[in-house]
């Protein structure tokens, strides 16, 4: 799949589990309805509350080793003991349409798609300081101690790549780092190539007035 020229962004955004990344990026889609979310696919369990085809795409591991093999994912990594995918066909649509598209993956996701897509935008997101980190594992209830230890050894070495990315936002308070979040995304449209493409008519007719 070769870089093309779309009319939307494609956004990166990573995170360590627990900084809030899911949170921020779902209010950003109900204040913004030029975004959308990739759906990737994922060989974890659902989560209580978690519905297929709408926070994940739910398969088995035969069926994305499959779909790996058949080229279908434009990234795709292992993350814990669990495989995670992006549908490039999915996301190529949606950018052609005029969309800006987030894909919530990690940092190993997040350089996969620097080699094919170089001009997306990269956004990492962290936590105020480790100890919050730990508190907001916890306060889920969702993990056992010993997956929140790994968690937050996990959450080094995502934090490790901060560098390879073009912003970061810290989520001490959401709603300023929800402000925040949707300033990177609203400012790309205003760059001059994707401006140019969207009023190619309007630029040449200003171009052309003085004649």
């Amino acid at each position: 799949m070769s870089e093309q020229p779309y009319l939307g962004t494609l956004f990166v955004v990573s995170a360590p589990s627990g900084a809030g990344k899911t949170s921020l990026v779902s209010q950003a889609l109900e204040r913004d309805p030029a975004l959308t979310v990739s759906v990737s696919h994922t060989t974890r369990a659902a989560r209580p509350g978690e519905q297929d085809g709408v926070n994940y795409h739910f398969v088995t591991e035969q069926e994305f080793l499959s779909l790996m093999e058949a080229g279908t994912f434009l990234e795709h990594a292992q993350v814990f003991d669990n495989y995670y995918g992006t549908s490039g066909d999915w996301v190529d649509e949606q950018l052609a349409a005029g969309l800006d598209v987030i894909l919530e993956i990690d940092w190993q996701g997040a350089q996969q798609i620097r080699r094919l897509r170089p001009h997306a935008v990269s956004v990492f997101i962290v936590p105020p300081s480790p100890e919050a980190l730990r508190e907001r594992l916890q306060g889920r209830g969702q993990d056992s101690d010993e997956v929140i230890e790994r968690r937050l050894r996990e959450a080094a070495e995502e934090c490790r790549h901060v560098a390879e990315y073009d912003y970061l936002v810290v989520n001490d308070d959401f709603e300023r780092a929800l402000d925040e979040l949707l300033v990177v995304f609203r400012a790309q449209r205003q760059c001059l190539s994707r401006q140019s493409q969207r009023h190619e008519t309007l630029l040449r007719a200003l171009s052309l007035a003085d004649q």
